[in-house]
This record gives C-alpha cells, structure tokens and sequence, in this order.
C-alpha cells in the first residue's frame, strides 16, 4: 500500500481550506467597499462631522 492518496487528500484538504478563506475575503472585500462608499456619499453630502 502507497501513501499517495494520504498526500493528495491533504493537498486537496489545503486546496479546500484556500479556497474557502479566498472566497470569504472576496465577500469581505465587496461589503467592505459598498460601506465605503455609503460612508464616501454621506461626507459629500455634508452628513457627516469630519
């Protein structure tokens, strides 16, 4: 018995784990950007003190 399917299911696994923690940040990163503008649109309005 090999263990190459014991490697590959762990680069899989490390895959997995990259692509879940890329797609969570991308999610961040967008409602991150929306929020800045909401807060960009509301100082240039003059709705806000700064």
């Amino acid at each position: 018995m090999t263990h190459l399917p014991y490697i590959a299911g762990a680069y899989g696994l490390a895959a997995m784990v990259a692509l879940w923690f890329g797609i969570g940040a991308t999610l961040r990163l967008r409602r991150a950007r929306t929020r800045l503008a909401a807060v960009e649109a509301a100082r240039t309005r003059g709705g806000g003190d700064a």
